[in-house]
């Protein structure tokens, strides 16, 4: 079996609720969050995917990664990695998309990235780190991470330029899945946020 990665975004935050960048600074999930981060959990329980047994997890060492991991059940089979922490935006951390084009007309993330912070090239070599860890070997691996990480990830799986990510859209507490067609790397599933209702 080739082996797949399963993309948990972490819950509702309250920078996330208001659209603000939310690279490193730790903050916790809202009641919001840790509601989906349950629904999730109960979801992976069941059929198909049976709590993922002998399924590789990590997440983000951050705390509103950790926490959806850890209400979602797989907290006791996850180890933290680095390479799975969001975006650092830099001067931008904190700030939303609109008070960004207020000072850069026409900003675009994915093309003019950010002042004082992590280039794209360097969020793909992360990317890129994962995607190698996860074909290593015959299981699947489940982690719990962060939007613009995970988007990135989902094209470089790909093998897209990261710029890709700005064309596939993740929500919080949302499933994706990343397999095979034909023996070549493809998105299963995506932005799954079925469970949530």
């Amino acid at each position: 079996m080739a082996p797949r990665i399963l993309l948990a975004r972490h819950g509702q935050t309250q920078w996330s609720l208001s659209g603000k960048h939310t690279g490193r600074t730790d903050i916790p999930l809202v009641e919001e969050g840790r509601h989906g981060a349950k629904l999730l959990g109960e979801r992976l329980r069941h059929e198909p995917w049976n709590e993922l047994p002998g399924v590789e997890v990590r997440t983000s060492p951050l705390a509103r990664a950790k926490e959806t991991c850890e209400i979602a059940g797989f907290g006791d089979r996850a180890q933290d990695w680095d390479a799975l922490m969001e975006f650092d935006y830099g001067a931008y951390e904190g700030m939303a998309p609109d008070e960004i084009k207020a000072a850069r007309p026409g900003w675009l993330i994915w093309r003019d990235g950010v002042p004082e912070g992590e280039t794209l090239a360097e969020i793909a070599a992360r990317a890129d780190e994962v995607t190698a860890w996860a074909r290593s070997a015959d299981r699947d691996v489940l982690v719990f991470a962060h939007g613009h990480l995970l988007r990135v990830l989902g094209a470089r799986w790909l093998g897209l330029e990261p710029s890709f990510a700005a064309r596939i859209r993740l929500d919080p507490t949302s499933l994706s899945v990343l397999g095979w067609a034909y023996g070549e790397p493809a998105i299963e599933r995506w932005n799954d946020t079925g469970h949530l209702g």
